[in-house]
């Protein structure tokens, strides 16, 4: 009975730091209210530009790019569409090039850009991999935050929601939402570690 019940703790200690970790957004961006004119990639001038901000090494990420495949095919009016992908300046030259940035591609009507040591994030002041901004084709803000309810997560979220109506020319309720990922200046080693530590 006790080491039952000593599996039992474990197990709920377990389940409860999982819980903890899958639900606790990464750090959300100060973006610029108007599209940063340095920005280093382009804005559409006919249509709303979304961005998504990404780590090519954060396994969370996967089910971001799968939201936001869901948002591009489900959108009435679809905006142009950008993943940028973040490349340190201390990794080989194809470090990117991972199963994540192959999925991003699969994206229809998407750019995939890299971003070389982090530019374009620091001028959409950005921190977290999966953080989302939507932009009208006035360079406005509309929306910003992730496209996931927790870490990993598929399934319908408020991100995704906030933005279809903004889309659809409807009130989107929320202009905000948290971000589920990992730092976008997280070595792959520091990432690794992190994931690998849950239980």
């Amino acid at each position: 009975m006790v080491a039952g019940a000593l599996w039992l703790a474990g197990a709920a200690i377990g389940l409860a730091w999982m819980a903890n970790y899958a639900n606790r957004p990464g750090a959300a961006a100060d973006a610029p209210s108007q599209w940063p004119a340095d920005s280093g990639i382009p804005r559409d001038t006919k249509r709303p530009t979304l961005v998504m901000l990404a780590h090519p090494q954060c396994d969370c990420t996967r089910a971001s790019l799968a939201e936001l495949t869901e948002l591009v095919a489900r959108a009435t009016h679809r905006p142009r569409t950008i993943v940028v992908f973040i490349h340190p300046p201390d990794v080989g030259p194809d470090w990117e090039q991972t199963a994540l940035w192959q999925a991003a591609r699969r994206i229809p009507d998407a750019t995939v850009v890299r971003d070389d040591d982090g530019r374009v994030a620091r001028r959409f002041r950005s921190e977290t991999s999966g953080q989302t901004l939507l932009y009208g084709s006035n360079g406005r803000l509309l929306f910003s935050g992730g496209t996931t309810i927790a870490r990993g997560h598929l399934g319908d979220n408020p991100g995704l929601a906030a933005m279809l109506a903004i889309l659809d020319g409807k009130n989107p309720g929320r202009t905000t939402t948290p971000v589920f990922g990992c730092s976008l200046f997280a070595t792959a080693d520091t990432i690794r570690s992190e994931e690998s530590s849950q239980p």
